[in-house]
C-alpha cells in the first residue's frame, strides 16, 4: 500500500512515468491500473483487493444443500 501511495503522490507532484515506473520496478500497464484504479476510489484503491471470483457457478443453491 505505501508504494501505491508514493508512486501516485510522486505522479501527481509531475515526476515522468517512465522514471518511477524504473524505480518501482513495475511496468507502464501496472502503471494505468494503479493510477486509475485512484482516480475512481480515491485512497480506498491502495487496499489489497480480493483476487476471489465473486460467485461460484458449480455450488448447488442453500435450499438444496
Amino acid at each position: 500500500m505505501d508504494k501505491k501511495l508514493k508512486f501516485v503522490s510522486r505522479f501527481l507532484d509531475g515526476e515522468k512515468i517512465s522514471r518511477l515506473c524504473e524505480e518501482f520496478g513495475i511496468s507502464r500497464v501496472t502503471d494505468h491500473k494503479i493510477f486509475d484504479r485512484y482516480k475512481e476510489s480515491g485512497l480506498e484503491a491502495f487496499h489489497d483487493r480480493s483476487r476471489r471470483y465473486p460467485g461460484q457457478a458449480n455450488r448447488l443453491p442453500f435450499q438444496v444443500e
